[in-house]
């Protein structure tokens, strides 16, 4: 069987096909067809179900260049498992919304469908958790949405909070004032707020008071309105910290928790108050929690694998916990 795909602009098929087209190729080995490519024509062959499945992706890919998307491998392996898993057409509008724009000019956007629908709880919500692995885009995409509020004028600041807490390991005496014993683990959130906003404009609203990058310790017995205000890092929390930072909730505020519950840093006899919360909030009405997971990851390939790997020891883990209960 063979299908032909007509290409409305010659730089759409060149992103579709990629450096050495290594985009194709991909397609082409998952569902073994071969694809031409004849000045404005795509041409699929091989067997029917398989160039129906190929099309499908070349479609969603098409659409993703059409939008200015960047197509790698990455893209290509997250469009052929969605072909697979009968979403094709929901990728279609995959990256029209763009949330921010970044100061490079570059569209700050969701990559995946898991991503999508966080954005959208973010949107529709007032207290969101994002929980997901490292590399789910949680609290990137959470920064963006807030700072994207923030240029609308719906919130008069942005806070971001983390717990101070060390990832398994001990940094020793650190030298300075409390903001710069602090810095090290707040990082992240500065160079997300600078890239989006850029660093010189960052800096002056921290010093007007309109953006507040904190350890988790100073929301203690605080009431914040019109604010965005994440949480990082949220599964560091105990029990008592993640009460005390979701009742400082006020009037006209959003509230973005985010966390992975597969890389709790606190000591073996303590709680994680991200954990906690799984269960006890799930019901509230106006508190949604997103789980994303590996097909959402957007750093290297690599990392989709590492955490697919991790996940399926944790599983089997939990397996022999079982029957040694049982």
């Amino acid at each position: 069987m063979e299908r032909l795909i007509e290409v409305e602009r010659m730089e759409l098929a060149m992103a579709l096909f990629g450096n050495f087209d290594e985009n194709v190729r991909l397609i082409e080995r998952e569902y073994d067809v071969a694809i031409i490519n004849r000045g404005s024509e795509i041409k699929i062959a091989g067997e029917a179900e398989k160039v129906n499945l190929a099309l499908s992706a070349i479609h969603a890919l098409l659409s993703m260049a059409a939008q200015g998307d960047a197509i790698g491998e990455q893209e290509v392996r997250y469009v052929l498992s969605q072909v697979e898993a009968g979403k094709e057409e929901e990728l279609e509008d995959l990256g029209k919304d763009v949330v921010v724009i970044s100061t490079r000019g570059v569209p700050i956007k969701a990559k995946t469908l898991g991503q999508k629908h966080y954005l959208s709880c973010i949107e529709q919500n007032s207290i969101v958790f994002g929980i997901g692995p490292a590399g789910t885009g949680k609290t990137y995409l959470a920064v963006a949405a807030a700072v994207a509020a923030f240029k609308r004028k719906e919130v008069d600041k942005i806070i971001l909070t983390r717990p101070a807490i060390e990832a398994g390991e001990s940094l020793g005496f650190l030298p300075g004032d409390m903001q710069e014993k602090v810095d090290p683990y707040l990082r992240p959130l500065y160079d997300a707020l600078g890239e989006m906003m850029g660093f010189e404009v960052f800096h002056k609203n921290v010093e007007r008071g309109l953006i507040e990058v904190a350890p988790l310790a100073y929301m203690r017995g605080r009431t914040l309105d019109n604010a965005f205000i994440i949480l990082d890092e949220a599964q560091n929390t105990t029990p008592e910290q993640m009460k005390m930072f979701l009742t400082r909730m006020g009037f006209s505020s959003h509230i973005v928790v985010t966390g992975d519950v597969t890389q709790v840093d606190l000591p073996r006899d303590k709680k994680s108050g991200l954990r906690d919360a799984e269960i006890i909030l799930k019901n509230v009405e106006g508190i949604e929690f997103v789980y994303l997971d590996e097909r959402d990851v957007v750093r290297h390939p690599l990392v989709q694998r590492i955490v697919k790997a991790y996940e399926r020891k944790e599983l089997e883990r939990e397996r022999v916990r079982k029957e040694r209960r049982g």
